[in-house]
């Protein structure tokens, strides 16, 4: 009935050491715990006899018509979740008229989608010490036919999850008695991936030194660079030649200088709360931050979004167009395929209920009215 009910059939599901990769935040949590904690504390204005009859939920984004103001994240490991589970979710997505960002981290590579998937889809790419190599991902993203590329600017190192670093968390997990007991009470999980096209990092393996010894928070921090700055954003600018998106942004200052980069747009983001614990939600900076694009450029959100109803909001406050990954890999780890359309129907369901309730029959004109007029901290600042 909701992502929750999702969630809980994919911790039975999914080995624990991924689903608590999937679920960690950084350090003491409390960015990631407050991405959901602060959207559900904006309350929405009940608006009553309104002729809502006929309702229009599809937008544009970057140029493109989807049936819902939403986007599935990218996402490491989702082939972890589900076997090749970056194909399956990809093609839910697109059945239901929406778009699909595949990760660099993908366990599933960017040909291997392509092989599958005839329609364009997203890529997301982070700058690596390698110059070279993320060139040539570029291009091979630009070959697929990928029509956008997100640029996540907000990982030059790893944010220390203490969940994953007790797991010594590798790909594949490597054979410790608790892995190979998490693994063997979970049959059908295992039959899956050893029965699908990859199991490591595919967009990566055979390009980059691989993990030999290393957990993934060791070779992460072996491969990220933190000399990145604005200078790779107009690098990378200059040999991708469609849509350009920079994710990761919370600053309304990075969000000017995202505009003077030749950006087309940002993704108001935290990384699910898994870098700089402490930093804001995404539905807390994501006011500032579109005052200062000022509608110039398109912004999308994620981090939080778990439901229809923060959906609305985000739009209420801001933004374009919503981007989910947890609340994604919940379906996807719950039933493959049909488990990311559950989840994408039981946004569509919220979402188009609430727009009921609040008196909006287009998803276009979701604004600051929509808010009630008590809204906690900052956000009344805004209204």
């Amino acid at each position: 009935m909701c992502i929750e009910d999702l969630r809980r059939i994919a911790h039975r599901n999914v080995p624990r050491v991924f689903i608590e990769y999937m679920e960690a935040g950084s350090y003491s949590e409390q960015t990631r715990d407050a991405n959901t904690q602060d959207m559900q504390a904006i309350k929405l204005r009940q608006r009553v006899l309104v002729d809502v009859s006929k309702r229009k939920l599809t937008t544009t984004v970057l140029g493109e018509e989807l049936a819902l103001p939403l986007a599935l994240a990218p996402t490491g490991l989702a082939g972890m979740q589900y076997a090749d589970g970056e194909i399956l979710a990809c093609r839910a997505a697109h059945a239901a008229g929406i778009q699909f960002c595949q990760s660099t981290m993908s366990i599933c590579s960017i040909e291997d989608i392509g092989a599958e998937i005839k329609r364009p889809w997203w890529f997301q790419l982070y700058v690596m010490r390698d110059r070279g190599f993320v060139k040539a991902l570029v291009e091979r993203a630009a070959a697929a036919g990928c029509s956008a590329l997100f640029l996540t600017v907000d990982l030059p190192v790893n944010g220390q999850r203490h969940v994953d670093q007790r797991n010594g968390l590798s790909v594949p997990p490597r054979l410790t008695a608790r892995t190979v007991l998490d693994v063997a009470l979970r049959p059908r999980w295992a039959w899956r991936i050893l029965n699908g096209k990859r199991r490591t990092f595919a967009n990566i393996d055979g390009h980059l030194p691989g993990f030999g010894g290393l957990t993934l928070a060791e070779w992460t921090f072996s491969q990220f660079d933190p000399t990145v700055s604005w200078k790779d954003v107009e690098w990378v600018r200059s040999i991708w030649p469609r849509k350009l998106v920079l994710k990761g942004i919370l600053d309304p200052e990075d969000a000017r200088e995202a505009l003077k980069s030749g950006a087309d747009g940002v993704v108001v983001s935290n990384h699910g709360g898994r870098q700089l614990d402490g930093a804001p939600s995404t539905i807390s900076a994501l006011p500032k931050v579109a005052d200062a694009i000022g509608g110039q450029k398109e912004v999308l959100i994620d981090s939080g979004i778990r439901t229809g109803q923060d959906i609305f909001r985000a739009l209420a406050l801001g933004a374009n167009a919503c981007m989910i990954g947890r609340a994604f890999l919940y379906g996807l780890g719950a039933a493959g395929e049909a488990g990311v359309a559950r989840a994408i129907s039981i946004l569509r369901g919220e979402l188009d209920t609430t727009m009921i309730l609040a008196g909006v029959d287009d998803v276009k004109k979701i604004d600051h009215r929509a808010i009630a007029s008590e809204l906690p901290g900052e956000f009344a600042q805004r209204n």
